[in-house]
């Protein structure tokens, strides 16, 4: 915050000069000060927002890369012939404890192509597969285990 105060004074200020940059640093810096000791902010609070911003990104890069796998995995049954699909429906349980998780779980489930989720009832989810090798690792499957430490 300390920094996006100084930027946003050499932006509005117009012009750099050692007097501004000097002035934009304790300006900022007073501003700082103020917010942190007459408001609910704290450094660390913003750095723990900023981990959990990275950490989601990571976890958008493995749903693409997971829709991806899912998608040759269904190209693959489509175009063999001689492979026979068996749909299967899969309850589990996700050890995930806010609602908003278990959401972002269920969704990322039913974006992956060959799986839809039915139902999210609680912390229970009901999912069709398109096939039998789509159902395995659902219980404990990468998404569930990233968003356990997002929610850390």
């Amino acid at each position: 915050m300390l920094i996006l105060f100084f930027l946003s004074w050499i932006i509005f200020n117009g012009r750099i000069t050692t007097e501004m940059i000097i002035f934009g640093v304790l300006i900022a810096a007073l501003v700082f000060a103020f917010m942190c000791k007459f408001t609910d902010y704290s450094p660390q609070r913003e750095r723990r927002f900023y981990k959990k911003v990275l950490s989601f990104c990571g976890y958008l890069f493995l749903l693409i890369k997971e829709i991806f796998k899912a998608n040759l995995s269904v190209c693959r049954q489509i175009f063999a012939h001689n492979e026979i699909v068996e749909p299967v429906i899969v309850r589990f349980r996700t050890s995930l404890k806010s609602e908003t998780s278990r959401v972002i779980l269920a969704n990322s489930i039913t974006l992956t192509p060959g799986t839809i989720t039915v139902s999210l009832q609680g912390d229970e989810l009901v999912v069709h597969c398109l096939d039998k090798s789509m159902a395995e690792g659902l219980e404990d499957s990468v998404f569930e285990q990233h968003l356990l430490k997002l929610e850390d």
